[in-house]
């Protein structure tokens, strides 16, 4: 899959949730992190980002949900426990995507949910911690990428792996030595 994906949290107040969505965002190779209307230093999450994923990817903080600016064709995708919300095994993931998670005690705010153009949900029993819910949902997004193919058989690699590359003719210089 190309494109791109960034990774939010709403209304966060524990700097050890934000740092461990930091690290994860940026373990699974995302684009740009953001907070809407943190309740907290975010000097603080350094404690729990080991990887120092502030240094390695941007940081933006946004103080409402009105104030989130996200590139062009950027869809905002909301992580929540709705009766509405699609199934994440049952979502398609957009090659642009920001997925927002909820703060530990509240839901997303509903300016917020009203922004996004879809709303997955982790099918669980109760809420899970949102550190957690964010390497379940980018695990999801690597694993319906098409870059990996789940074996036949139990266990082992794949029946067959996709093939390797191979470059072929340059064939814009072909077509100019034909006079075309």
């Amino acid at each position: 899959m190309r494109g791109y994906f960034g990774v939010g949290v709403d209304g966060v107040s524990k700097a050890m949730n934000v740092g461990n969505l930091q690290r994860i965002a940026h373990a699974f190779g995302a684009s740009f992190f953001f907070t809407i209307n943190a309740q907290l230093r975010m000097r603080d999450v350094e404690s729990s980002d080991t990887s120092h994923a502030a240094g390695q990817m941007p940081v933006y903080r946004y103080p409402r949900a009105e104030d989130l600016s996200l590139p062009v064709g950027c869809a905002l995708v909301g992580v929540e426990l709705t009766d509405d919300a699609i199934e994440l095994p049952r979502f398609r993931h957009p090659a642009r995507a920001a997925y927002v998670f909820g703060s530990e005690r509240m839901s997303l705010s509903g300016p917020l949910l009203d922004a996004c153009a879809f709303v997955v949900k982790i099918p669980t029993r109760f809420s899970i911690n949102v550190g957690m819910a964010g390497g379940i949902v980018l695990y999801d997004r690597l694993m319906s990428s098409g870059r990996y193919q789940r074996p036949v058989k139990v266990g082992g690699t794949p029946d067959r792996l996709p093939p390797a590359h191979e470059w072929g003719r340059p064939l814009a210089r072909i077509a100019r030595a034909q006079g075309r």
